[in-house]
C-alpha cells in the first residue's frame, strides 16, 4: 500500500511539474508578473510616487534595473532579495510583460 501511495504522490508532482511547463509564454509571463502587483499595482500600474509604475516601461531598460538590484548595484529593500528569486529567463518574460502594457 506504501508503493501505491508514493506512486501517486510522484504522479502529482510530474503532472504539475508538466502543467507549469506548458503553460503558453503568455500565461507564464503573466503568472510571474503577478508577484509584482502588491508593490507596483495591479499590472504594473502603480498609484502613489514612492515605487515606479512598470507598465510601458522598456524590457531593457527593467532588465538592466533588475540586474542592478541583482549586483548590488542598486540599493533596494526587497528587490535585491526579489530578483535573486527568478531565472535570466523568467525575468525576460516578466520585463517584455510589462513593456506589452498600456502606461497608467
Amino acid at each position: 500500500m506504501k508503493a501505491v501511495g508514493w506512486w501517486w504522490g510522484l504522479a502529482l508532482c510530474a503532472s504539475g511539474a508538466a502543467f507549469a511547463q506548458d503553460l503558453a509564454p503568455g500565461n507564464q509571463a503573466r503568472s510571474l508578473a503577478a508577484t509584482c502587483a502588491t508593490c507596483h499595482g495591479t499590472e504594473g500600474r502603480a498609484r502613489g510616487e514612492v515605487l515606479p509604475p512598470l507598465a510601458g516601461m522598456k524590457a531593457e531598460v527593467m532588465l538592466q534595473a533588475l540586474a542592478d538590484y541583482r549586483s548590488g548595484a542598486q540599493r533596494g529593500t526587497v528587490m535585491p532579495q526579489i530578483v535573486k528569486g527568478y531565472t535570466e529567463a523568467q525575468l525576460r518574460l516578466v520585463a517584455q510583460y510589462f513593456a506589452a502594457q498600456a502606461r497608467p
